[in-house]
């Protein structure tokens, strides 16, 4: 994955809320902000100043900053798409077009003489980046994003998110989600604001399960917080988690021998190519553990979807062997249920492709 983002909305609150804001969000290893143009109504020069100052504090602080625009905005500021200077003067560091030009605007903007990065509204499913790229950008500055959606059950449909996602990556561009903070009071750029993800499958999830989602697509780089402001613990555990794998939160068993634990927690899990409608099979720790005595414990009836299994010795050359329930099923009377995932994030399972790793967090 890429980099972990915040948005800001200087025009709805105090310099020194989003001041804060930016400090804690470097705490947790965020460098990525996104502002917005499109809801400010002011002059040319009060933003200038108001942005700049804002721009220059996140920049000392090593963040990369996108503003999104409109071709309304270049209008109310007299701004030109061939001369992108003005974006450079407030100290940003590219520009998000959310409604877009022609395509050959697009891509003689790529060649910007401020070395400003382009980024492309990539939530329509249309040829609009193909004509982009038709007329030869500098794929360097062309990045893409896809929206948010204030409106509860207005946010974008799954399969529709997956083949605009796929436009984009077919390019090699680096590509951004938001994902919405579930913390009370927060607001956006507009009055309406029932949260504000990209996905609606997203709008009630626990923050970091949105993540965990994205990060098991593996089709998205960046991923943004949109609404202000996240709580603090919301915040810690984006930073903390991992990024290169979903982390699953595990409810242990009681009565988990200390190899089993081992095993749980302290491996590199990963599916089986070879893989089942049933089980996610993570096949080394049956190698590395060979001969080792798995004791039956815990061997309910049934296996419920999400149940976390460690196959016991009675099951064999299967001993020692990770699992996880994809289904309901009967139990052999041979396998050891030792955790259950997190319910929020059993979902998550069935984007768990073939050779796609993935590990467990302890929840206490």
């Amino acid at each position: 994955m890429g980099k972990l983002g915040i948005s800001i909305y200087p025009e709805k609150t105090t310099e020194e809320l989003i001041f804060n804001y930016i400090d804690m969000g470097r705490k947790y290893g965020f460098s990525r902000i996104f502002s917005c143009l499109l809801s400010v109504n002011d002059t040319r020069e009060n933003i200038r100043n108001k942005f700049k100052k804002i721009n220059d504090y996140a920049k000392e602080r090593d963040f990369e900053i996108i503003v999104d625009v409109s071709p309304k905005v270049f209008d109310d500021l007299g701004i030109s798409y061939k001369d992108l200077r003005f974006f450079k003067e407030i100290g940003a560091d590219g520009l998000r077009l959310d409604m877009g030009f022609t395509g050959s605007a697009e891509a003689l903007m790529t060649y910007n003489d401020e070395d400003l990065k382009i980024e492309i509204n990539m939530s329509n499913n249309t040829n609009y980046i193909d004509t982009i790229i038709d007329y030869m950008p500098n794929k360097d500055n062309l990045i893409a994003c896809h929206n948010f959606y204030p409106h509860r059950y207005s946010g974008l449909n799954f399969e529709h998110f997956i083949k605009c996602t796929e436009r984009f990556n077919k390019y090699g561009l680096r590509t951004a989600a938001f994902i919405t903070s579930q913390n009370k009071d927060t607001f956006g750029p507009w009055p309406v604001a029932d949260g504000l993800p990209t996905l609606e499958l997203h709008r009630e999830l626990p923050i970091e399960v949105q993540a965990k989602h994205l990060i098991a697509l593996g089709n998205i780089n960046d991923i943004i917080i949109s609404n202000c402001y996240p709580s603090e613990d919301e915040m810690k555990k984006l930073g903390l988690m991992r990024k290169d794998m979903v982390t699953f939160d595990l409810h242990l068993e009681n009565g988990v021998h200390e190899i089993e634990q081992k095993i749980l927690f302290e491996e590199k899990h990963f599916n089986r190519g070879d893989f089942s409608d049933n089980l996610i099979r993570s096949t080394q720790s049956r190698v590395k553990y060979k001969g080792h005595d798995f004791k039956l414990f815990n061997s309910p009836e049934i296996i419920k979807r999400g149940n976390v299994i460690i196959e016991s010795s009675e099951y064999g050359h299967y001993a020692g062997e990770l699992q996880i329930a994809l289904s309901d099923m009967k139990n052999s009377g041979k396998s050891n249920v030792v955790g259950h995932i997190k319910e929020e994030e059993i979902f998550i399972l069935d984007y768990i492709k073939p050779w796609q790793k993935f590990n467990f967090n302890l929840v206490k």
